[in-house]
């Protein structure tokens, strides 16, 4: 299985495969047909805690972050986050679809490598 990351204000394509949504709030002024998800995985994302407090930080503090949610997932989204790896086994390419402007920085990236510790 090939696992991508995409931004869900770029285009879909058919290239994407199974489309998961991995924000907790859908994109802000994007449609549900524009936005072409298969699947809204809105309990892998940060709770909104992590999110608001994510948000609110500078970017120096991405590491910061990027622990509290990797713990988030280990325990109080881990159900979640397994039973995600389960459905994504059944696809040949899944690309997880994030909202956030920075393509390095978000917790799509922390998620990503979650998931192929577990696929």
């Amino acid at each position: 299985m090939q696992l991508r990351r995409k931004r869900a204000y770029d285009t879909p394509e058919a290239a994407d495969g199974f489309r998961v949504l991995v924000d907790r709030l859908w994109p802000r002024g994007l449609s549900k047909e524009r936005a072409e998800i298969d699947l809204w995985a809105k309990d892998t994302a940060p709770s909104p805690e992590l999110r608001k407090a994510w948000h609110a930080a500078s970017g120096d503090d991405w590491g910061v972050h990027a622990d509290r949610y990797r713990a988030e997932l280990a325990h109080e989204t881990a159900p979640a986050l397994e039973a995600l790896a389960a459905e994504l086994k059944q696809h040949g390419v899944v690309t997880l679809v994030y909202a956030a402007h920075d393509e390095e920085h978000n917790h799509a990236v922390v998620l990503e490598r979650a998931l192929r510790e577990l696929l």
